[in-house]
């Protein structure tokens, strides 16, 4: 009997990778050693798992389509010990899945919940070892950003607090079914195991750097309006007509520092 063919959902941004050139080439940026925790998210069809189960023994990977989990089941569930959770990664608790282990996180992303499945994911950064994740290369070019890059941005602060990211490669549309109409790139970040600099209200913090970027345009005069005053921009040492592309990471901490707390 025919096997049913698996086709890829748009409603899951599925792209399933299947060049075998770039498979390998992640495989071994990820490089799973034996008895290493191990978490894939998004595993599809399986392009990435076969090799991860080789190479760690033991892989948990998190999966939203049902339909896919039998035929990736069957493809590789012979090369490792599998363990399969059907469910949302916007939802799973990665701590509770590290049971006091540091996981290492991969995976291609489905491009339309990169960004916020990358914030999920930082909110669990203590539980995490290094995370090596396919991307639309716009995402990763954001992640990387410095100020004043064109690119930089929130996701570009608040991963600087947490982790180094570091850009591999870029793979071009091709080695993907169906191919995406933009080009991705692979990234590995290391989580910190301390901020680079004062961090007393990460909560503030967070706030503050995401009404900036909000309003981006504006002067952080106005974008921070009720948030920081004259007296605070001034103990931060921020001249408050500047905007929030030209603050580094640690601009924002000091204006974090400085700034009222909320009512």
């Amino acid at each position: 009997m025919c096997q049913p063919v698996i086709r890829p959902r748009k409603r899951f941004g599925q792209h399933f990778l299947h060049d075998p050139s770039v498979i390998q080439r992640i495989l071994a940026a990820i490089d799973p050693r034996p008895g290493e925790p191990m978490l894939e998210i998004g595993p599809g069809l399986g392009a990435l798992t076969g090799g991860l189960l080789r190479g760690a023994g033991r892989l948990e990977v998190v999966e939203l389509d049902r339909d896919v989990i039998p035929e990736l089941v069957a493809r590789v569930g012979g090369e490792g010990e599998l363990i399969v959770h059907e469910a949302d990664a916007l939802k799973v608790d990665i701590a509770g899945l590290a049971a006091g282990r540091r996981l290492r996180v991969c995976g291609n992303l489905p491009y339309n919940i990169s960004t916020p499945l990358l914030f999920h994911l930082l909110e669990a950064a203590p539980h995490i070892a290094d995370m090596h994740f396919m991307l639309q290369k716009e995402v990763v070019d954001r992640m990387a950003a410095g100020a004043n890059d064109e690119a930089y941005g929130r996701l570009s602060v608040m991963l600087a607090v947490v982790a180094e990211v570091e850009p591999l490669f870029i793979v071009g549309p091709g080695a993907f079914r169906p191919p995406p109409r933009v080009q991705s790139a692979v990234v590995r970040l290391r989580p910190r195991p301390a901020p680079p600099f004062a961090l007393p209200d990460p909560a503030r913090f967070a706030r503050i750097v995401a009404n900036a970027f909000n309003q981006r345009r504006k002067t952080l005069r106005n974008s921070l309006r009720g948030q920081v005053d004259e007296a605070g921009f001034a103990a931060a040492g921020i001249d408050p007509i500047r905007r929030a592309e030209t603050l580094t990471p640690a601009d924002f901490g000091r204006l974090a520092v400085t700034a009222a707390p909320p009512p």
